[in-house]
């Protein structure tokens, strides 16, 4: 399971510790993913995503995962999501 959100694509960055001597060493910024079921209205049914916390509050902001996929980039979401992404598109067309 990779830790890569899959409604954004946000994924672990790098970065340095740095002790109070100033020493740097690397280290890895992780995301803060979250298993969370989102309701599709259009669909009237719930998906499973492993999304970010920040994501979650995009999707609220944009009123539910219906609207969110509307403007969401294909590049960015993952195989999954983008499948979610269409079947929604289709069912509102």
């Amino acid at each position: 399971m990779s830790r890569r959100c899959d409604l954004t694509g946000k994924g672990p960055m790098s970065g340095n510790n740095v002790s109070h001597a100033n020493n740097k060493t690397r280290r890895r910024f992780l995301p803060n993913l979250q298993d969370v079921t989102l309701m599709s209205d259009t669909l009237g049914r719930s998906f499973k995503f492993r999304v970010s916390s920040a994501a979650l509050r995009t999707v609220d902001h944009r009123g539910g995962l219906d609207s969110f996929m509307a403007k969401a980039k294909d590049a960015e979401l993952s195989p999954e999501a983008l499948k979610v992404k269409k079947e929604i598109a289709k069912a509102s067309a």
